[in-house]
């Protein structure tokens, strides 16, 4: 499982990152622009909200699919256990608690803008015959997008009171085009190889990883792999406390062709069928 650390600032950066997506569907890139101090700053903030008592204030809504998602209200595609997680679903348009300050949405614009980038290093370095398959450049699929999500997750401390096969994120594959993950706060990120054998993902603070979605692969032919990947439980060596992730996920607009069995927006609502955040 060869994925790939890669330096933002290098100049075979394109190369090396979107290699790495060919080939096991995940990259980790390092020295980028992203300022820790920020991502630091996010993750205190929501710390606060998810242990605050008036998270059920913003109790999703099940149709735009913003605000707080409780514990047990996704599972896994084709999985009857609900994730031992609750989160927040953040957009632009959407609400943001009132205790927070600013910084979620500077957050997301900084995360977007750098996915921006990945695409563009995708587009360039995809062979022809591939790219001929895209509907539209990958960069001008996300112009005026109100889908992109950053959704911040909880993983509690484990009680004892779990059903005995629930973990924290069963192994699953991403909806859409890429995501790029700020690193989590304790270990547990692990992705799957094509041997089926788990590979545990770095959490250094100063690294994002980066996967893609079933998007890309579905716009691809499948020349980009969306990975399997999951966030297991803490082993006996790893203290039993909290974690916290904050994955951004890029979509394109709604009425982009992915392929000629789906618009993205069709896609979407299939999928967040199968996972439970939609009737």
């Amino acid at each position: 499982m060869n994925v790939r650390t890669i330096n933002y600032k290098d100049s075979n950066n394109s190369h090396e990152f979107t290699r790495s997506l060919r080939q096991t569907g995940f990259g980790v890139l390092n020295n980028h622009p992203i300022d820790f101090n920020l991502i630091y700053d996010v993750y205190n903030e929501w710390e606060k909200f998810f242990n605050g008592k008036h998270k059920q204030k913003y109790l999703f809504d099940s149709v735009k699919q913003d605000g707080f998602f409780p514990l047990g209200t996704e599972n896994a595609k084709g999985a009857v256990i609900s994730d031992i997680k609750e989160f927040y679903h953040f957009y632009p348009w959407g609400r943001l608690p009132s205790d927070l300050s600013s910084n979620t949405k500077k957050l997301y614009k900084e995360l977007v803008s750098l996915t921006s980038t990945l695409l563009h290093w995708i587009q360039d370095e995809t062979p022809e015959h591939i790219k001929s398959l895209f509907s539209t450049p990958l960069p001008d699929m996300i112009i005026d997008s109100k889908t992109h999500l950053l959704r911040i997750i909880h993983y509690p401390p484990l009680d004892g009171t779990e059903e005995p096969e629930a973990i924290r994120g069963a192994a699953h594959e991403d909806i859409n085009l890429i995501t790029l993950l700020v690193a989590g706060t304790e270990p547990g990120l692990q992705v799957q190889d094509i041997n089926g054998n788990w590979h545990d993902v770095s959490c250094d603070p100063g690294s994002l990883a980066i996967n893609s979605g079933d998007m890309l692969q579905e716009i691809s032919g499948g020349y980009f792999p969306s990975t399997t990947h999951r966030v297991v439980n803490p082993s006996n060596n790893i203290e039993n406390k909290s974690r916290f992730s904050m994955p951004l996920f890029l979509h394109p607009r709604d009425d982009i062709i992915l392929s000629k069995r789906y618009t993205a927006r069709k896609y979407l609502n299939e999928r967040l069928k199968e996972i439970g955040l939609k009737d």
